[in-house]
Protein backbone atom coordinates (compact mmCIF):
# COMPACT_ATOMS: atom_id res chain seq x y z
CA UNK A 1 0.00 0.00 0.00
CA UNK A 2 2.81 2.27 0.54
CA UNK A 3 3.97 1.47 -2.79
CA UNK A 4 1.27 3.20 -4.11
CA UNK A 5 1.51 6.29 -2.71
CA UNK A 6 5.12 6.63 -3.72
CA UNK A 7 3.32 6.42 -6.95
CA UNK A 8 0.61 8.15 -6.68
CA UNK A 9 2.67 11.64 -6.60
CA UNK A 10 5.44 10.70 -8.60
CA UNK A 11 3.33 10.10 -11.88
CA UNK A 12 1.78 13.36 -12.06
CA UNK A 13 5.42 14.51 -11.48
CA UNK A 14 7.02 12.82 -14.28
CA UNK A 15 3.83 13.83 -16.88
CA UNK A 16 4.52 17.57 -15.27
CA UNK A 17 8.35 17.27 -16.59
CA UNK A 18 7.57 15.33 -19.66
CA UNK A 19 4.60 17.56 -20.76
CA UNK A 20 6.80 20.79 -21.65
CA UNK A 21 8.29 19.44 -24.59
CA UNK A 22 7.53 21.23 -27.94
CA UNK A 23 8.52 22.55 -31.20
CA UNK A 24 7.81 25.72 -32.00
CA UNK A 25 7.89 26.66 -36.01
CA UNK A 26 8.14 30.00 -37.17
CA UNK A 27 8.53 31.52 -40.62
CA UNK A 28 10.24 35.30 -41.19
CA UNK A 29 10.13 37.04 -44.06
CA UNK A 30 12.27 39.75 -44.78
CA UNK A 31 12.22 41.75 -48.20
CA UNK A 32 14.93 44.11 -49.71
CA UNK A 33 14.49 46.78 -52.11
CA UNK A 34 17.02 47.41 -55.00
CA UNK A 35 18.69 50.82 -54.23
CA UNK A 36 17.41 51.63 -50.81
CA UNK A 37 20.21 51.24 -47.80
CA UNK A 38 19.41 49.07 -45.15
CA UNK A 39 17.30 50.40 -42.56
CA UNK A 40 14.79 51.72 -45.26
CA UNK A 41 14.50 48.78 -46.24
CA UNK A 42 11.12 47.25 -45.66
CA UNK A 43 7.41 47.48 -45.53
CA UNK A 44 6.03 44.96 -48.17
CA UNK A 45 2.86 43.54 -47.01
CA UNK A 46 3.11 39.94 -46.70
CA UNK A 47 -0.20 37.40 -47.70
CA UNK A 48 -0.45 33.94 -46.42
CA UNK A 49 -2.19 30.98 -48.98
CA UNK A 50 -5.92 32.32 -48.26
CA UNK A 51 -5.14 35.83 -49.30
CA UNK A 52 -5.23 36.97 -45.20
CA UNK A 53 -2.49 39.47 -44.72
CA UNK A 54 0.47 38.13 -42.10
CA UNK A 55 1.98 41.66 -41.38
CA UNK A 56 4.08 44.14 -43.07
CA UNK A 57 7.96 43.07 -43.39
CA UNK A 58 10.02 41.80 -41.42
CA UNK A 59 6.96 39.09 -41.40
CA UNK A 60 6.73 36.61 -38.48
CA UNK A 61 4.25 33.51 -38.04
CA UNK A 62 4.08 30.47 -36.26
CA UNK A 63 2.91 27.27 -38.45
CA UNK A 64 1.80 23.63 -37.67
CA UNK A 65 2.60 21.64 -40.72
CA UNK A 66 5.66 21.47 -43.22
CA UNK A 67 4.69 20.81 -46.57
CA UNK A 68 4.27 23.74 -49.33
CA UNK A 69 3.20 27.61 -47.91
CA UNK A 70 2.37 30.21 -50.85
CA UNK A 71 2.49 33.73 -49.31
CA UNK A 72 2.13 37.18 -51.83
CA UNK A 73 4.26 40.35 -51.32
CA UNK A 74 3.02 43.66 -51.97
CA UNK A 75 4.02 47.36 -52.29
CA UNK A 76 3.36 50.56 -53.80
CA UNK A 77 5.74 50.79 -57.03
CA UNK A 78 7.21 47.54 -57.19
CA UNK A 79 6.32 44.33 -58.85
CA UNK A 80 3.91 41.61 -56.89
CA UNK A 81 5.50 38.82 -55.96
CA UNK A 82 4.08 35.44 -55.34
CA UNK A 83 6.61 32.79 -54.30
CA UNK A 84 5.82 29.13 -53.11
CA UNK A 85 8.51 27.28 -50.56
CA UNK A 86 8.68 24.12 -49.58
CA UNK A 87 9.11 23.64 -46.31
CA UNK A 88 11.01 20.12 -44.96
CA UNK A 89 9.97 18.50 -41.75
CA UNK A 90 14.21 18.27 -39.68
CA UNK A 91 15.58 14.94 -38.81
CA UNK A 92 13.80 15.45 -35.43
CA UNK A 93 10.34 15.97 -36.60
CA UNK A 94 10.32 12.30 -38.64
CA UNK A 95 8.05 9.48 -37.63
CA UNK A 96 8.83 8.46 -35.16
CA UNK A 97 11.13 10.91 -33.16
CA UNK A 98 8.43 13.22 -33.49
CA UNK A 99 6.72 11.87 -30.75
CA UNK A 100 10.28 12.20 -28.49
CA UNK A 101 10.50 15.69 -29.30
CA UNK A 102 6.98 16.70 -29.38
CA UNK A 103 6.34 15.19 -26.05
CA UNK A 104 8.56 13.42 -24.51
CA UNK A 105 12.10 16.19 -24.00
CA UNK A 106 11.49 18.76 -21.43
CA UNK A 107 12.33 21.92 -23.33
CA UNK A 108 11.05 23.79 -26.42
CA UNK A 109 12.98 23.23 -29.84
CA UNK A 110 12.85 26.23 -31.86
CA UNK A 111 12.29 25.37 -35.75
CA UNK A 112 12.51 29.18 -37.49
CA UNK A 113 12.82 29.43 -41.00
CA UNK A 114 14.15 32.69 -42.72
CA UNK A 115 12.88 33.52 -46.31
CA UNK A 116 14.12 36.58 -47.95
CA UNK A 117 12.65 38.07 -51.04
CA UNK A 118 14.11 41.15 -53.53
CA UNK A 119 11.14 43.00 -54.64
CA UNK A 120 11.48 44.52 -58.14
CA UNK A 121 10.42 48.21 -59.44
CA UNK A 122 7.43 48.21 -61.52
CA UNK A 123 8.58 49.13 -65.20
CA UNK A 124 7.14 51.99 -67.08
CA UNK A 125 5.26 51.61 -69.80
CA UNK A 126 4.16 53.88 -72.22
CA UNK A 127 0.38 54.62 -73.11
CA UNK A 128 0.81 53.84 -77.04
CA UNK A 129 2.60 50.57 -76.13
CA UNK A 130 -0.49 49.64 -74.01
CA UNK A 131 -2.83 51.06 -77.24
CA UNK A 132 -0.97 49.39 -79.46
CA UNK A 133 -0.94 46.00 -77.80
CA UNK A 134 -4.77 45.95 -77.22
CA UNK A 135 -5.24 47.22 -81.07
CA UNK A 136 -3.33 43.90 -82.19
CA UNK A 137 -4.83 41.44 -79.09
CA UNK A 138 -8.67 42.89 -80.69
CA UNK A 139 -7.39 42.42 -84.34
CA UNK A 140 -6.47 38.59 -83.41
CA UNK A 141 -9.57 38.26 -81.49
CA UNK A 142 -11.83 39.45 -84.59
CA UNK A 143 -9.71 37.11 -86.78
CA UNK A 144 -10.42 34.04 -84.54
CA UNK A 145 -13.37 31.51 -84.21
CA UNK A 146 -16.47 31.69 -85.95
CA UNK A 147 -19.79 33.96 -85.06
CA UNK A 148 -22.67 32.56 -83.26
CA UNK A 149 -25.18 31.52 -85.66
CA UNK A 150 -27.92 34.04 -85.45
CA UNK A 151 -25.82 37.15 -84.54
CA UNK A 152 -24.85 39.75 -86.74
CA UNK A 153 -20.97 40.38 -86.85
CA UNK A 154 -19.42 42.66 -84.30
CA UNK A 155 -18.80 45.81 -85.84
CA UNK A 156 -15.67 46.97 -86.15
CA UNK A 157 -14.45 49.40 -83.06
CA UNK A 158 -13.94 52.77 -84.13
CA UNK A 159 -9.81 54.26 -83.87
CA UNK A 160 -10.07 56.57 -80.53
CA UNK A 161 -8.35 59.76 -81.62
CA UNK A 162 -7.00 62.59 -79.46
CA UNK A 163 -9.62 64.04 -77.04
CA UNK A 164 -11.60 67.33 -78.00
CA UNK A 165 -9.70 70.40 -77.14
CA UNK A 166 -12.46 72.05 -74.75
CA UNK A 167 -12.51 75.88 -75.43
CA UNK A 168 -12.97 78.51 -72.36
CA UNK A 169 -16.66 79.89 -72.44
CA UNK A 170 -16.12 83.29 -72.92
CA UNK A 171 -17.29 85.22 -69.43
CA UNK A 172 -19.79 88.07 -69.51
CA UNK A 173 -18.53 92.07 -68.61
Amino acid sequence: MKRWKNLAWLLPALGAVFANGCVERRFVITTHLPGMPAPMDASAIVYDEKGQPISATPADRQFTYYGKYRFVLKRDGYQTLVVEEQVKAPWYEVFPLDFISENLIPWTIPDVRRFHYELQPLLAIPPEAVLEQGQLLRAKGQSEGVPLPGRPPAAPVPEIGPPPQVLPTPTPP
